[in-house]
């Protein structure tokens, strides 16, 4: 016979995978900025002002080429914003992800990065790559970047600050 504290934790990890299995990845919508500033600033990513620029080609009709997403479970908990390379042939940047602080470790993240995944192979994308900051700050970032497969690529020092550099990871999609 299972011990209360078993059930409990049996009923919380329930719980997580009914609020994940009713949670949608689709497009973003011009209501969704606030919150998607809100996660781009609690993540220090940017100031939420430079989401209207960021957005426009999106809003403006592009989104072939301006692919942005939102983790909705009843809120926007997560966001990605991705696009191709110029001048190559099936080479995509991620340029944002941002979870819900008080979501990470849920499994958000990883989904949203399998999701920009599929999509890209679907669309015969070729390599995902994904810049991040060298920031100690950052490194539980970067260990998320290698748990799903990416590999360091490449770091330019100095890149965002004097100090701060830019990790580029890396990940074959073919």
């Amino acid at each position: 016979m299972p011990r209360l504290s078993e059930l409990s934790c049996r009923i919380q990890i329930l719980s997580k995978d009914i609020i994940m299995k009713n949670a949608i990845i689709r497009a973003l919508k011009r209501d969704d900025l606030p919150r998607v500033g809100q996660l781009a600033e609690t993540n220090d990513m940017f100031p939420s002002e430079m989401l209207e620029d960021m957005t426009a080609p999106f809003f403006a009709g592009h989104a072939a080429s301006h692919r942005w997403l939102v983790h909705d479970g009843g809120t926007v908990d997560g966001v990605v914003y991705y696009v191709p390379e110029m001048l190559t042939d099936g080479t995509w940047n991620l340029l944002l992800i941002a979870v819900d602080k008080s979501a990470h470790g849920q499994g958000i993240g990883t989904r949203l990065m399998r999701h920009v995944e599929n999509d890209l192979r679907a669309s015969s994308a070729r390599v995902l790559l994904v810049e991040t900051s060298g920031l100690p700050h950052f490194a539980r970032t970067r260990g998320f970047y290698e748990m799903l497969g990416y590999g360091e690529e490449a770091r330019i020092r100095d890149y965002y600050s004097s100090g701060d550099d830019k990790v580029i990871f890396r990940k074959s999609l073919v």
